[in-house]
């Protein structure tokens, strides 16, 4: 009698399946030096597709050569991801290629949205770094020629610290206290018409809150009987349109913050007998507090580059000015655009620049802070 030996497949060891790549099979993955390689290789493809269209430009120092630095990142990324992805799917197989384009595709959409940035942030300094000295950040707008006679925008940085300054004084409290009544205190209907119209002035044109702004102050100024009061303009009515914008986004951002506090703090306070208005002093703004000092640095950042209602509010000038009360009152967005106007670009590109600086000072001073006053399990 023959006996039929039978063979079982080793679990151990199976065998790969048709289906699956042979690099797969074997976890052969892309050695490291092949991502700097392809990025070195989209570079060089960016900046020869990039140097096709640059642009020569005259009005610079001895005519030079501009090179577009959103063309040319736009190139490299492209051309990164697609030979990445090729790459990886003949070399590692559809597994570990598809994790590998995942990767790829992310990264390469997080560096198209960060090359306008770096774009904007290369063009002001090239452009503005050239009229940077002391004179031009200190002296006023005063008697200036083609020649540049006393030119300056000192008065606009100051204008614009005052009514920032005056602004955030307004709003800030207005906002915070507005998201603590909505979210501690705000049951009903009243409280609903609250959210409604923070919502509404969320979504407010610029130019309608310069509007409302003069309105509302001839209004006023006119029931105390002062005279002209419809011709009136300064840093105090442009700060009052500011004030308009920058109310509602401090509310969202403040309430956002005060609802991601663990509702088990709060209980745990009032068990101990704390009352409530201590509670929210002691447990939820502390709690709270980093991530409302970064909304607050958001909207003076957003109400810090309005020019709109500024031009119909705060006006314009070329000297000093540091009573907000009184007299027209110059902003560096203003000048920013009075600047290019007149054909001045290299006063505008130097004034954008002061103001990107400004900004990113704050938003410095925020973390540090924020930082500083984060709870413990953050920091």
């Amino acid at each position: 009698m023959s006996t039929v030996e039978t063979t079982s497949p080793s679990k151990s060891s199976p065998e790969p399946s048709p289906l699956v790549g042979r690099s797969q099979a074997h976890g052969r993955r892309l050695p490291k030096w092949v991502n700097p390689a392809m990025a070195a290789v989209g570079l060089a493809v960016g900046f020869f597709f990039g140097s096709r269209t640059a642009t020569y430009s005259p009005s610079l120092d001895k005519g030079e050569y501009s090179l577009p630095i959103l063309t040319v990142g736009l190139y490299a990324v492209v051309t990164y991801v697609v030979v990445m992805v090729v790459v990886s799917y003949l070399y590692e197989g559809r597994r570990y290629g598809g994790d590998r384009v995942a990767t790829t595709v992310i990264t390469g959409a997080f560096i198209v949205a960060v090359l306008p940035l770096v774009s904007l942030l290369w063009t002001s300094v090239a452009n503005g770094l050239g009229v940077m000295n002391w004179t031009f950040l200190t002296e006023n707008h005063q008697g200036f020629s083609i020649e540049g006679s006393a030119t300056g925008l000192g008065h606009a940085i100051a204008g614009t610290l005052i009514v920032t300054l005056l602004t955030a004084v307004i709003a800030v409290p207005l906002g915070i206290f507005t998201a603590i009544y909505l979210v501690e205190y705000g049951r009903g209907p009243f409280a609903r018409i609250v959210t409604f119209l923070v919502d509404i002035m969320t979504g407010i044109p610029s130019i309608v809150a310069g509007l409302f702004a003069v309105a509302m102050v001839t209004l006023l100024m006119g029931q105390f009987g002062v005279n002209n009061a419809a011709g009136y303009r300064s840093g105090m009515v442009g700060a009052v349109a500011l004030i308009v914008l920058m109310t509602p986004i401090v509310v969202r951002n403040t309430e956002e913050m005060l609802r991601l506090v663990p509702n088990e703090l709060r209980e745990a306070s009032y068990a101990l007998g704390v009352p409530k208005w201590l509670t929210i002093v002691k447990v939820v703004l502390r709690t709270a507090l980093a991530g409302i000092i970064s909304g607050v640095v958001i909207s003076v950042a957003r109400v810090i580059g309005e020019s709109a209602p500024l031009l119909i509010t705060a006006m314009s000038t070329d000297v000093y000015n540091l009573n907000p009360f009184k007299g027209y009152m110059m902003t560096l967005p203003v000048y920013v655009y009075n600047q290019f106007k007149a054909g001045n670009l290299d006063q505008a590109w130097g004034a954008a620049l002061v103001l990107i600086v400004i900004v990113l000072l704050f938003n410095l001073i925020a973390r540090f802070v924020a930082a500083r006053f984060a709870p413990k399990g953050e920091k």
